[in-house]
């Protein structure tokens, strides 16, 4: 398990379609995320490099 910073999440629409860049990589993959921290937490067999790129290429910046 590991937590990703996550910019420009708003709302709960965002926080499906980071949920679904990872879930389509891993089906298993669960996804939790706080709109006011920007904090993703998921539990995948991705790596956080591979998952950072999912989340980023759906339009959200990953924050090193």
């Amino acid at each position: 398990m590991f937590s990703l910073k996550v910019s420009e999440m708003t709302c709960g629409g965002c926080i499906n379609a980071v949920t679904r860049a990872v879930q389509n990589q891993d089906p298993q993959a669960k996804v939790s995320a706080d709109l006011t921290t920007q904090i993703v937490t998921l539990q995948t067999s991705l790596s956080p490099e591979v998952a950072s790129q999912l989340i980023t290429d759906a339009g959200f910046p990953v924050i090193q």
